[in-house]
């Protein structure tokens, strides 16, 4: 038998080290080649590694949130044959420094075996220690007791957070259930919501895709000064055409939704305001302006949200717009999205569709200069040609970039933006 050492492969054009996200495999597990092993994350992009080896697990480098460098062990397994043992003896020293440096397993810490000895060794002076009144502790206060006491309270329906510990910082042992329970405490009732919620702290760690996300956005509004736009729409006409168009499109078209006819208005106005379709380099001060318009689509998956890019959107009509929003959302969704479909972008649309809610601020989705925001539509009455009519409104909301985008040319930019959306015949008419 000899030791194969799994190096993390270059996951991406100049990455130097990738976040592990999750492990699927465990110590002592036998795989095949090809095998799902980990997922490995860059940029935003999640990487599923696979096996090189048919073999056992023996070695497992690096937990869920940690960083792992190019070309670092962070799999070694037994193989048959002689494996690569060459590059296992290279990696020995570094192997061996991390399972020094590793905290010991859980298990370890959490053993149960103690708890029997206070039950066996002071029986009798078991009443002393709950003769004091159980007094339910402040709210927050989690109460201490080994693993076998929790499972033995749960099992007898018991709560401790009505049990007066007599062990060190207040730990609850066998002998304070056991006195608790002589002095005829309820044992069948079951925890209420409320005392459930007392004792409910969940540590969620921020790794993966969220630990990204965070980033980013704590790196954008600290680096951008963001200044917010919002305009009323009345969507009447264009929701008459979109429900016409897709009641009359054919059976290989795909269904349009609002997102085809804002990218249309956008392509359409962008080319008078190329100062917004632009990403800005501060720190190399330079401001790119773009002539085609790469639209984000911001999308939200069950990782978190992800912008994958709809290139050229200016050379699409409504149909193709509409298909390739789908096909790129779905690929974000779906974790299939390629390293192209999720650069690139010059402008963001961000919505959430029927739940849009009032208004929103949305947040520029760095490098870019600005973001869209549709928000839901509604039917209310306004004043339409000097009579009180019900309308189908919609809030625009948008986000620019003070630096580079003045007031006035954002809001001149939003006032096209909404011609067309109240009179969308105007987006497919030649007005040059």
């Amino acid at each position: 038998m000899g030791r194969f050492v799994f190096k993390l492969p270059d996951v991406g054009e100049g990455t130097a080290e990738a976040e592990i996200v999750a492990w699927h495999v465990a110590v002592g597990d036998t795989i095949k080649e090809d095998q799902h092993l980990v997922d490995v994350m860059t940029d935003k992009a999640t990487v599923e590694m696979t096996s090189p080896v048919t073999g056992k697990v023996v070695e497992l480098h690096g937990e869920p949130g940690s960083m792992a460098p190019v070309g670092a062990p962070i799999v070694i397994f037994e193989v048959e044959g002689a494996g690569n043992e060459k590059e296992a003896k290279t990696n020995g020293a570094t192997v061996a420094k991390t399972a020094k440096t590793a905290p010991p397993p859980p298990p370890k810490l959490e053993t149960p075996k103690p708890a029997p000895k206070p039950e066996s060794g002071a029986a009798k002076p078991a009443p002393a220690p709950v003769a004091t009144p159980a007094t339910p502790r402040k709210f927050g206060d989690k109460p201490l007791a080994s693993p076998a006491v929790r499972q033995r309270a749960q099992d007898l329906g018991v709560h401790l957070q009505f049990i007066h510990g007599s062990g060190p910082a207040g730990r609850i042992s066998h002998a304070d259930l056991d006195g608790y329970i002589a002095k005829g405490a309820p044992t069948t009732a079951r925890p209420t919501a409320a005392l459930d919620r007392r004792e409910g702290v969940d540590e969620i760690k921020i790794i993966g895709l969220r630990r990204k996300i965070a980033e980013k956005m704590q790196e954008t509004k600290r680096r951008i000064p963001h200044f917010a736009y919002v305009e009323e729409v009345d969507m009447t006409e264009l929701e008459a055409l979109r429900v016409q168009m897709n009641a009359t499109k054919r059976a290989d078209q795909p269904k349009l939704t609002l997102l085809p006819f804002l990218m249309r208005a956008l392509t359409r106005v962008l080319p008078d305001y190329p100062q917004i379709n632009a990403r800005f380099d501060d720190e190399a001060g330079v401001v790119h302006r773009y002539k085609p318009v790469h639209i984000g689509i911001a999308t939200q998956t069950p990782n978190g949200l992800i912008v994958p890019v709809v290139h050229h959107a200016e050379a699409m009509d409504l149909w193709q717009a509409a298909a390739e929003v789908a096909r790129v959302s779905t690929a974000a969704r779906e974790n299939k999205a390629t390293k192209d479909e999720l650069t690139g972008s010059t402008i963001t649309i961000t919505s959430l569709g029927p739940i849009g809610g009032v208004v929103t601020t949305p947040v520029i989705n760095h490098p870019e200069v600005a973001i869209i925001g549709p928000n839901a539509i509604i039917e209310r009455p306004v004043v339409h040609n000097g009579h009180i009519a019900v309308r189908k409104m919609m809030n625009l909301s948008s986000s620019f970039d003070h630096r580079v985008v003045d007031g006035y040319d954002a809001a001149m930019f939003i006032q096209r933006v909404k011609a067309l959306l109240e009179h969308p015949a105007m987006m497919f008419m030649d007005w040059e």
